[in-house]
């Protein structure tokens, strides 16, 4: 038997992975690699709401840098989290994840049907959450960080003006744009999509509750509070939380 991407190859004819796991009476079930505290929380969250089985490897962050461990290198070269194994496959960025399992596991649920407007909503939110909002949320931090440096008393003063600086001209106004799209578009459905819950909602989750832990959302923005609220009183989120642990989102 070998394996081609997806399938195997029985001498001339090619099974699908599924197919011939399900033939084997295989038991197989999926692993999350999950790092506490971090955005693989919303896996777990996923596979509860599509009642799929899995496993957790859990690894705990450095308590001085933050950083993942150097184990989660065996696992991917790049040493980050999530990544899940599903038998032979191992998938690694959240966006990928969350499509493989809602195509594998999903049959149909949690994904608008495909031509329609939802969907083409549910393909742009899916890849917003890590390729536009993350990234400024995560230069925040840095710069937010950067203001009270650890570093020698003498030159505290000047990385401090330099992260103020860089946090007024640039983050803060571009953040403070996209936060307020969210707003308005969350002001149109109950949901990214429209009116009907997605893996996209999931994909949005954990900026936003980053963004309401650490105080950027106010009253002035009661529809992304208000989605935030809504995400935490699913039963699925509940029993992720349960099984992964507390995340602390600031």
């Amino acid at each position: 038997i070998a394996t081609t991407g997806g399938a195997k190859r029985l001498g001339n004819t090619e099974i699908s992975y599924d197919v011939l796991r399900s033939a084997q009476g295989m038991n197989i079930m999926i692993t999350v690699h999950h790092l506490e505290d971090s955005r693989s929380q919303r896996v777990l969250w996923l596979l509860e709401e599509l009642g799929v089985e899995y496993e957790i490897k859990l690894y705990k962050r450095d308590p001085k840098t933050m950083l993942g461990p150097d184990s989660l290198k065996r696992i991917h070269p790049l040493g980050k989290s999530p990544v899940v194994e599903d038998g032979e496959r191992r998938i690694a960025e959240s966006g990928a994840i969350m499509e493989y399992l809602v195509s594998q596991y999903g049959d149909g649920r949690l994904i608008p049907v495909e031509g329609s407007d939802e969907r083409l909503a549910y393909s742009y939110w899916l890849h917003y959450a890590e390729g536009s909002l993350m990234p400024m949320m995560l230069l925040k931090l840095i710069f937010d960080r950067l203001a009270h440096p650890p570093m020698p008393l003498v030159m505290r003063p000047a990385a401090a003006l330099i992260a103020l600086g860089v946090k007024g001209k640039f983050i803060t106004p571009r953040l403070k744009d996209q936060l307020d799209f969210i707003e308005g578009e969350l002001a149109k459905s109950t949901w990214f999509a429209g009116d009907e819950f997605t893996a996209a909602d999931i994909q949005m989750s954990f900026p936003l509750e980053a963004a309401v832990a650490r105080g950027a959302i106010g009253e002035d923005r009661p529809h992304i509070r208000k989605f935030v609220t809504r995400i935490h009183s699913r039963p699925a989120y509940k029993r992720a939380l349960k099984r992964g642990g507390p995340c602390a989102y600031g």
